[in-house]
């Protein structure tokens, strides 16, 4: 008995030795080698190209109808275990998107972004970690070299096609018409100190001001679905980024009536006369103490109209008019209290500050200090107690800075208040998919990372938009906890060879998000064909 392997050479199929197993006397002995042939030849093709079950696979490769399943446990030999949930659920809705056609007659390329994307969902990492991630815990085989060529495909073309199937998807969802758009900017720094036409040094939100960065837009609805993104220069001004993702926005999505909620960021006079003869509506925060002097000492000295006192917070608003447009300045009790103990403890972490530290100059720079302090002659830091007075008379105001008529100002106000939603994204963007550190130096690679990202984010809004409108509220956290939960072990029997797949116990939770999907959760082992 031998084990061969076929191979053609000059057009016709030979066979050569791979290895001798031995020479049989008789039929009890010849089912001795048989047994051994095989469990040698399982061998030797594990070590050529180890088996690898993708959950995609195993719904295909399941024998259907194959009745009871005569095993002996003992013989039994776990192979693998695969997360098969997130490729159920999240892959299901990556294609209801559309993203699946994006890359139409590039079937590897269309495959790995899928499972990139899909990947960052579940556990966001570099790439040349998710690879590894891919193998072990989804039995996907990619080369490195294979996933930077599939990023390599996403040009400015594919970057747009993402944005209009998001775009579209978000229209389908949402029940009503959309006039509601949140806007805000954030920046991504890199472990980097070089810049290019896309990374460079500029204002940074985290306070990373040594080292290069992008600045990144972001658009969503009422209810946080994405209406689009755009990504600038590190350098290039908060305030300016406005005119061309609304641009952008209005080839792409037909609106009868858009109000726009922004922050203070972007209320600069350009903006201000852009939005006003684009006959746009707008809510943008107001800086109060940057108000000339006149309009400063009016908030201060009036006292806002009593709203409502609720839940241990007492608000009063105030309504000014301001160069065409209304101001309306709210008073928080709470915020107040926040506001107050904010600067408390910036004041004691700023005294041991004085006490310890004998570099002036490292004082005078501290971002988070600088205010509070003032040079005493030439060497001495002191606490500058007019300062912390002028700061305690504006606890618990904000002002908000509109164009809109038919909307009273606590209606303004609370709609200024959904924009929790974008800074949500940001927040799921940084934390839940780990959009940085950013591992790509190049603009083409750096634009094809964050598209990725805002595609699993994406999916990851429409996933709580639709668990929600099912009377189920999850956070992205436990969205990716219940689906890495749903998982296959793949064993096999030692003497017979064959294989099967054992599913993990779903949770109620589980049950439910499969349900929502139309998809049921199969519980029952069942053999595979391979």
């Amino acid at each position: 008995m031998q084990i061969v392997q076929n191979y053609r050479k000059g057009g016709k199929v030979k066979q050569k030795i791979v290895r001798h197993i031995g020479i049989a006397h008789n039929e009890q002995e010849l089912e001795q080698f048989k047994e051994l042939a095989q469990v040698i030849k399982q061998q030797i093709e594990n070590q050529r190209e180890p088996k690898l079950f993708s959950p995609s696979d195993l719904d295909e490769m399941q024998v259907k109808n194959e009745g009871p399943l005569p095993v002996n446990v003992k013989d039994l030999r776990e192979e693998k275990r695969i997360i098969k949930g997130i490729h159920d659920i999240y892959g299901q809705l990556y294609d209801q998107v559309g993203f699946d056609q994006i890359f139409k007659g590039k079937k590897v390329t269309k495959e790995i972004i899928k499972h990139l994307v899909l990947a960052r969902l579940a556990s966001p990492r570099s790439k040349r970690s998710t690879q590894e991630f891919l193998s072990r815990d989804f039995g996907v085989e990619i080369k490195l070299e294979q996933i930077y060529r599939a990023l390599d495909s996403i040009d400015e073309k594919v970057i747009s096609q993402i944005q209009q199937k998001t775009l579209k998807y978000t229209k389908d969802l949402f029940s009503e018409q959309i006039n509601l758009v949140f806007y805000d900017c954030t920046t991504l720094y890199f472990e980097s100190f070089t810049e290019d036409e896309l990374k460079s040094f500029g204002y940074s939100k985290d306070n990373k001001f040594n080292q290069s960065q992008v600045l990144l837009a972001l658009a969503v609805t009422e209810g946080g679905l994405p209406l689009g993104y755009e990504l600038f220069a590190g350098n290039f001004y908060e305030g300016h980024t406005l005119k061309q993702m609304l641009e952008s926005l209005s080839k792409r999505l037909s609106i009868k009536r858009i109000i726009l909620v922004a922050d203070s960021g972007l209320l600069n006079k350009e903006n201000i006369e852009y939005l006003q003869n684009q006959g746009i509506e707008f809510i943008v925060g107001a800086r109060l103490k940057s108000l000339p002097k006149g309009y400063r000492d009016k908030i201060l000295e009036s006292r806002p109209e009593l709203v409502y006192q609720n839940d241990g917070d007492v608000l009063r608003l105030l309504e000014l008019k301001y160069k065409g447009l209304r101001l309306v300045v709210s008073h928080s009790s709470k915020r107040a209290d926040k506001d107050r103990s904010d600067r408390t403890k910036a004041i004691e972490r700023l005294t041991k500050k004085l006490k310890k530290s004998k570099n002036i100059k490292d004082l005078l720079s501290n971002f988070g200090y600088k205010k509070y302090i003032k040079l005493k002659g030439d060497h001495q830091i002191e606490i500058d107690k007019d300062k912390l007075e002028e700061d305690a008379q504006w606890d618990g105001l904000h002002g908000v800075f509109t164009n809109i008529g038919d909307l009273s100002a606590q209606e303004i106000l609370e709609q200024y208040h959904g924009l929790w939603q974008v800074e949500e994204s940001f927040r799921l963007h940084k934390h839940d998919l780990l959009v940085r550190p950013i591992y790509h130096w190049k603009p083409r690679r750096i634009k094809a990372h964050i598209a990725l990202v805002y595609m699993s984010f994406a999916l990851l809004r429409f996933m709580q938009y639709k668990l929600k409108n099912a009377g189920i509220k999850l956070s992205a956290e436990k969205v990716r906890n219940e689906l890495i939960h749903a998982q296959v072990s793949i064993v096999r029997d030692h003497k017979t060879f064959k294989r099967y797949v054992i599913p993990s116990k779903p949770t109620e939770t589980l049950r439910k998000i499969y349900r929502i999907f139309d998809k049921k959760y199969n519980v029952t082992p069942y053999l595979l064909i391979t």
